[in-house]
């Protein structure tokens, strides 16, 4: 190889492709673990996973179960994937871990992070975060803690509480930290912090933003890459905002109320527009955003999809997942916000998508499959989970063709593909 690149090449191109080469082959073998970040609810916190060769019907009894982890603690957080470990976070009692296992289901160590909420539906809230090899989870009390992947010891914490004068809500805030290069952005509510970037590497801060002055809403913000701007969307007490995600500067807002100011749903990205939507009955808005990013018009409003924890995924122009208060699984025309199918074949949950499927887990433990089509919401699969504790409110994940959900102290491993 190397003497036929001589023949063809000038020497200075022949070391420049050696070198490279070489170096790749490096990084290859020492496995240096990746500085991409992991994100809720997969790339773009879409619920959208790429994957292929899926199944597409399901046995009388649902997937084969691959292997299940039953020795987590309480909690609502889903796996995430990172440098060849599977990371989550649970409660075993007032104190929260974070678990590292392996690809197989064995636990490959546990590590405390601290206090965790306790006060209603005890358990852990946030899914941990991963860039590199550091680890990043904020619990139900409002506490930061940076930890190594390798072995779960503390880097540095913070105290959003008493650091950056947060306000902590009714069931605990409930927020996985959104990472970009080293900026780490959490929402701490309140007139002075509202919304913040850290520095993920030592937490301090880089910007602060005021926002509206309002309490944070348990929900996780979602990160739009813009030409012109990375813009930063989340919802606090009463209002969707947007900051420049560089400088923290509020660009716009959209009043969004509903009745105990939960507002859980990362807002979807889509051709240019954002579906931010509620429960208890308020329902969903899509905002067309202006070139670079700075303004909104409110393009239509349904309140018939008013999911409450469950988010949604946008397909080929369709916007799917359940209602709260309709109860519906639902399919909503992107463009103009008509309804297409409404069907209550399982009790309302949480949703994802792969491989032209729907795969949805409701708040009964009913796990089904069905195809991404706005003519109707027709199962091709389903089964109950039975394995695990308290309710069903982890959203899905799909990794390496399996199909993972976890239920409270168990995390179980179906094989899709």
């Amino acid at each position: 190889m190397i003497l036929f690149l001589a023949k063809v090449l000038n020497i200075g191109d022949m070391i420049k492709i050696v070198f490279t080469l070489l170096v790749t082959g490096i990084l290859a073998v020492s496995g240096v673990k990746s500085q991409v970040p992991t994100t809720w609810r997969g790339t773009g916190s879409a619920g959208i996973y790429p994957e292929s060769g899926l199944l597409k019907t399901w046995p009388a009894s649902g997937p084969e179960i691959i292997w299940h982890f039953d020795e987590l603690g309480e909690g609502f957080s889903s796996p995430v994937f990172a440098n060849g470990k599977i990371y989550l976070s649970a409660t075993e009692g007032n104190v929260g871990y974070i678990y590292s296992l392996t690809q197989d289901g064995k636990l490959d160590w546990k590590a405390t992070y601290g206090e965790e909420w306790i006060e209603n539906y005890p358990g852990s809230r946030s899914t941990p975060s991963v860039a590199g090899d550091m680890l990043y989870i904020y619990s139900g009390k409002g506490v930061i803690t940076c930890m190594n992947t390798t072995n779960g010891k503390i880097n540095w914490t913070k105290d959003v509480m008493k650091d950056l004068s947060g306000q902590n809500i009714t069931w605990g805030v409930t927020e996985t930290l959104v990472i970009d290069g080293n900026k780490l952005f959490v929402t701490p509510g309140g007139e002075i912090n509202n919304i913040v970037a850290l520095n993920r590497l030592n937490g301090q801060l880089i910007w602060s933003s005021k926002g509206v002055g309002e309490k944070p809403a348990y929900c996780t913000p979602l990160l739009v890459k813009l030409p012109a701007r990375k813009l930063l969307v989340t919802m606090t007490e009463k209002h969707i905002i947007g900051v420049d995600a560089e400088t923290g500067v509020l660009l716009w807002s959209h009043e969004q109320t509903n009745q105990w100011a939960v507002h859980a749903n990362t807002p979807v990205f889509y051709d240019n527009g954002l579906f931010c939507f509620s429960g208890y009955g308020q329902g969903g808005v899509k905002l067309d955003l202006n070139p670079d990013g700075s303004q909104v018009t409110k393009a239509w409003f349904s309140k018939k999809f008013d999911s409450r924890i469950g988010g949604a995924v946008v397909v080929d122009g369709y916007i799917y997942g359940s209602g709260d208060n309709t109860r519906d699984w639902q399919c909503t025309d992107w463009k103009t916000g008509e309804q297409k199918y409404a069907s209550q074949a399982i009790a309302k949950g949480n949703i994802i998508y792969a491989d032209g499927m729907l795969f949805c887990y409701s708040e009964k433990g009913e796990l089904a499959l069905a195809p991404a089509t706005p003519l109707g919401f027709n199962i091709a699969g389903k089964c109950k989970v039975e394995l695990g504790s308290a309710q069903h409110w982890a959203h899905l994940v799909i990794n390496n063709g399996r199909l993972f959900v976890r239920h409270g102290k168990s995390l179980i491993a179906y094989k899709i593909k």
